[in-house]
């Protein structure tokens, strides 16, 4: 118990003190998270509409194969991206292994699948007449998807914070394809996995309390929106 107020003690001291090395680790947490889930975002809203939309043969495969992929490892999706952007792999050219880039399209990896099987949920959940009573008063195709998913705004809201959710708490991924460079690719996760393996528990703890402020925070402002949003 000791442990652990002393590591919550020096979460405060590392915030109130505004330490170089933890604000550079929270605010590259931020930025490539953030960044792959407004990536995944665009991708999973998009393809999560148009297959909900969309009538082909296929489609319940289609389906069960997104909402397969909404639990895929992070390992796994680590090892796929590694050995994809390997020296000898086949986008060795771009160079970017052992970078933030390489973290984000990992992470968005992760994250889009989870976002598209909500959207698709969320499109399907709506009332199936809405459709056509929509194209009924002379709506366009285009203006008829952007009202649906206007419709469909709130659990959609709900898939945003599931994969950010999904993503800034991910470890395997990011050593994997960041490799826990000391101001460079280290993040949150990263951080706490290297100094619990150094036996830094109290650091850890630290690291591990400012993660939560952090999900916190960002889920608790998406959950004002989401909120506000919220049918009378």
């Amino acid at each position: 118990m000791d442990l652990i107020l002393d590591g919550i003690r020096m979460a405060w001291h590392l915030l109130v003190t505004l330490d170089k090395e933890v604000l550079a680790v929270t605010l590259l947490s931020l930025k490539v998270s953030g960044l792959a889930t407004l990536i995944s975002l665009v991708i999973g809203v998009i393809g999560g509409t148009a297959i909900a939309l969309a009538d082909f043969p296929g489609k319940r495969l289609m389906v069960s194969v997104v909402n397969t992929s909404m639990g895929l490892p992070p390992v796994v999706v680590g090892l796929f991206v590694t050995i994809m952007l390997w020296r000898n792999g086949p986008l060795s050219r771009w160079e970017i292994l052992y970078t933030p880039t390489a973290m984000v399209i990992a992470q968005t990896i992760i994250a889009a699948p989870i976002v598209m099987g909500i959207s698709i949920a969320a499109i399907q959940n709506l009332p199936p007449d809405l459709r056509l009573q929509i194209l009924a008063l002379g709506a366009s195709r285009r203006q008829m998807v952007w009202l649906l998913v206007r419709e469909a705004r709130l659990p959609l809201m709900a898939g945003i914070m599931a994969g950010f959710g999904g993503v800034i708490s991910e470890v395997g991924a990011s050593i994997m394809v960041g490799g826990n460079i000391k101001g460079y690719t280290r993040v949150l996760t990263t951080a706490t996995v290297m100094e619990t393996g150094k036996g830094n528990f109290d650091t850890a703890i630290a690291l591990g309390v400012i993660l939560l402020a952090l999900c916190f925070a960002v889920n608790y402002l998406l959950t004002r929106v989401q909120q506000r949003e919220r049918p009378r």
